[in-house]
């Protein structure tokens, strides 16, 4: 954890001066620059061995699918980013997974990969929402978005497949720089679109 040595002089954020923004907008843009992968990588450990029933764990499930992206195109650190980071919120935020992940790369990565993220639950629902009584065509609503071949791509490629015990997959370090190159750039705040 970084070690703050200035503090604001408010205790009501209306109160606060120009100054006191400045100075936390540092803090904040310092903490996001050296702590933000170790926060990641973390919480993607605290996946090992929590387990729905699948045949692999959440951790296996989410370095299995960015395996498939990266052996797909080890040049598009993105993608492989957003492969790993896909399923991160299953433990906090399980019935909207989708927008808690999406909220992670939303300051570092394009767009179109940010709203793959924010929709493959919806994508990957194509494979079985029809078990659950579900409309499993629902993602053809967002045909003609210009990340909708992206997204089916992805779960079809990479997410859905990702359950397999027997596949080859990378161990979490094989990506972790990826993740600290990624999460080290600069964030753009990019409200989320509604």
């Amino acid at each position: 954890m970084a070690t703050i040595r200035d503090h604001v002089r408010f205790t009501d954020l209306k109160d606060a001066s120009p100054e006191d923004i400045r100075m936390l907008a540092r803090n904040e843009a310092e903490i996001q620059r050296t702590e933000m992968a170790d926060h990641v990588l973390a919480q993607l450990r605290l996946m090992d061995g929590a387990n729905a029933g699948f045949q692999v764990d959440r951790l296996q499930h989410s370095l299995q699918t960015a395996t498939r992206a990266w052996r797909a195109d080890p040049a598009d650190e993105e993608m492989i980013l957003c492969a790993l980071l896909h399923d991160i919120g299953e433990l906090m935020a399980p019935v909207d997974h989708p927008s808690f992940a999406a909220a992670i790369v939303r300051p570092y990565v394009s767009e179109e990969n940010t709203w793959m993220v924010l929709m493959h639950g919806v994508f990957q629902g194509y494979y079985y929402w029809q078990h659950l009584g579900r409309d499993n065509t629902q993602r053809e609503a967002y045909r003609g978005h210009p990340a909708f071949e992206r997204t089916a791509l992805f779960c079809e490629r990479y997410d859905a497949p990702a359950f397999d015990p027997a596949y080859d997959t990378m161990p979490l370090e094989a990506f972790e720089p990826i993740v600290r190159r990624i999460l080290a750039r600069p964030a753009t705040f990019r409200p989320p679109q509604g």
